[in-house]
């Protein structure tokens, strides 16, 4: 058996010498305890040295991703081929095969290789001389430091970060823009109140507002290359008859350096919004197509990265960002909420109330399709999310007119489901029938109650003649 390994500056072959003691896997680490033991197991047979740091960084690269390099290969045709017999020891099972698919060498990967190489490791500075700790250590850090930096270059989470700290950004931009606006608003409103019911945009209020300065220089000033005619003379207009106080020239100076504050950040916030529009459509282009470049950078930096995001299932990606409303549902035993961050996409947006649950759970399951294939898939094109929006559009236009399209000149309409009443069986019991007597009207009759009365007279009227 011939053992291949690499350490950080060369790689080596070790010819077994007694492969009995092999055998013994659970007593193997006890003939590694000393460099006189390990000599007696295994010695040196071939020893290649790498030129320099960027060639041992590929020999590790490839080894760590089962790959066989150049330099490995060359080895093995000179020393191991020679020796067809010989079986070939290597603690990566991947690479081993790799080595016979190519070499048509016999490679072993077992438990007894495991430890083998272990024994291997903790002896190495015996089994190699020459090699002194001090330089063996700083050569593992120098190495070590490489390859980290390498997998730090080329992981495949690192444009996931560049969007995740841009969307956050962005965020960010909106709300300090948004203070600012509002306090520019307010302390220019000392002053001139009215323009601010006349300029409603934000950007072009803070232009005005730095190009003029003092409202008294409205009259004198050109901004019509920033308000159209109609507006600029309703702002000079108002300027004359302004109920603002007086403001000195200090305080004017301040808030027009707060004016280019607010006209930089929105000019920044430009640029980062449309490098976030090419990075989106550079790393998942099928999401973009779907629910657009803001909600899906949202999603991302929601879940993490594009990967993990790829691993949750379509109902997960409708509920991203509704995490509290949906425990809180859970918990009082109410109705769950219907989406999350995916409300905010053009597709949900131009539904009716009605329809905005059943749309919301057809664009996440085409989402998380769009997702997968963007994080897992090799092909760049942005086809499929084309194809999945235009299923989804068809869909919300077939319930937007449903039970509304008719059929011209037949009467004929599309089959409509009346709204589910419950008609309770249960009958009341009618007393009436348990009375005897005869039914008779409470309301008399007028003409009843005079005949009644006559009698009652004629009555009295013949018991006084007879008394009498």
């Amino acid at each position: 058996i011939v053992v291949c390994g690499v350490c950080v500056c060369f790689f080596f072959l070790l010819q077994v010498l007694n492969e009995k003691k092999l055998q013994e896997v659970d007593s193997l680490w006890k003939e590694f305890e000393t460099p006189e033991k390990a000599n007696k197991i295994v010695k040196l047979k071939h020893f290649e040295k790498f030129q320099d740091t960027t060639e041992a960084l590929a020999a590790s690269t490839a080894l760590v991703e089962g790959k066989l390099s150049k330099n490995l290969k060359k080895i093995l045709k000179k020393i191991v081929a020679k020796d067809a017999h010989e079986q070939l020891a290597v603690a990566d099972a991947k690479l081993g095969g790799v080595i016979k698919d190519k070499l048509n060498l016999s490679c072993i990967h077992s438990p007894m290789v495991t430890e083998l190489m272990r024994g291997i490791r903790s002896q190495i500075e015996g089994l190699i001389t020459g090699l002194p700790s001090r330089e063996m250590a700083a050569m593992c850090l120098g190495l070590a430091h490489s390859l980290s930096r390498y997998k730090l270059k080329f992981s495949p989470d690192k444009v996931d970060t560049m969007i995740i700290q841009a969307i956050s950004l962005l965020d960010d931009l909106d709300k300090e823009l948004n203070n600012y606006i509002m306090r520019c608003r307010e302390w220019y409103g000392w002053h001139f109140p009215e323009l601010g019911k006349i300029i409603t945009d934000n950007l072009t209020y803070c232009k005005c507002v730095r190009k003029v300065g003092d409202r008294t220089n409205f009259a004198s000033s050109d901004v019509s290359d920033i308000l159209p005619e109609e507006i600029e003379e309703d702002v000079k207009a108002a300027a004359e008859i302004s109920m603002g106080t007086e403001v000195s020239e200090e305080d004017i100076n301040n808030i027009i350096h707060l004016c280019d504050q607010v006209i930089e950040i929105s000019e920044y916030r430009t640029q980062l919004y449309d490098y976030l529009k090419n990075r989106m459509m550079a790393i998942a282009p099928n999401l973009t197509v779907m629910v657009g470049e803001l909600v899906g950078a949202r999603l991302i930096a929601h879940a993490g990265s594009l990967l993990n995001l790829a691993k949750h299932p379509a109902s997960t990606v409708q509920l991203l960002g509704a995490e509290k409303a949906l425990f809180r549902a859970l918990k009082t035993k109410r109705d769950t909420p219907k989406f999350g961050l995916i409300y905010h996409a053009s597709l949900v947006g131009q539904t009716n109330t009605k329809n905005k649950g059943k749309i919301s759970r057809m664009l996440a399951a085409k989402t998380a399709l769009t997702i997968r294939y963007d994080a897992l898939g090799e092909d760049t094109s942005a086809e499929m999310g084309a194809e999945n929006r235009l299923k989804v559009e068809t869909r919300l236009r077939h319930l937007e007119e449903r039970g509304i399209r008719r059929i011209s000149g037949t009467g004929k309409a599309l089959a409509r489901t009346d709204k589910y009443q419950n008609k309770s069986e249960i009958k009341i019991f009618d007393p009436s029938g348990d009375s005897t007597l005869p039914a008779v009207s409470k309301k008399r009759k007028i003409q009843e109650v005079e005949e009644q009365d006559a009698e009652v007279t004629v009555k009295a009227k013949k018991f006084k003649a007879e008394m009498k």
